[in-house]
């Protein structure tokens, strides 16, 4: 195995690690490139320290506004030399007398350089924001 190799298997090894406790503690950045491009259906940005916050967001207002969260990975692997692929679930109850749910489907796209670092992490969800905001108004 290469060089280039074995740094995809030590990404893929960190996102498995990473990925199901994001709600819980930081992630490992030294897999990403400096100027990491992000993009979801509500944010898009570049450079690490911007990455480094929207995980610390979501921590945060994971915390505040839920009373469980979970991200449960399906399926994690390279896709192509260059791609990793991640297939998940993010669910969760609000904080909330009614105690609504949370659930949306989604996939990561990761990109690897030539040195085998992530510069392109792109996020898809199964519904549209405003579909999943909608799920906080309704019962448990």
């Amino acid at each position: 195995m290469n060089d280039y190799q074995l740094q995809v298997e030590r990404a893929i090894a960190t996102l498995k690690l990473d990925l199901p406790t994001l709600f819980d503690r930081d992630i490992s950045y030294d897999i990403y490139t400096r100027d990491i491009y992000f993009k979801d259906p509500v944010n898009t940005f570049k450079w690490k320290f911007n990455y480094r916050i929207i995980f610390w967001t979501l921590r945060f207002h994971g915390q505040l506004f839920f009373t469980e969260l979970y991200f449960d990975l399906h399926d994690l692997k390279a896709t192509a030399t260059d791609t990793i692929m991640a297939n998940w679930t993010v669910r969760g109850v609000l904080r909330l007398p009614w105690k609504a749910r949370l659930l949306f489907n989604g996939y990561s796209t990761y990109k690897l350089n030539s040195e085998g670092l992530i510069y392109e992490h792109i996020d898809v969800w199964d519904r549209p924001p405003l579909e999943i905001l909608k799920q906080f108004f309704r019962r448990g």
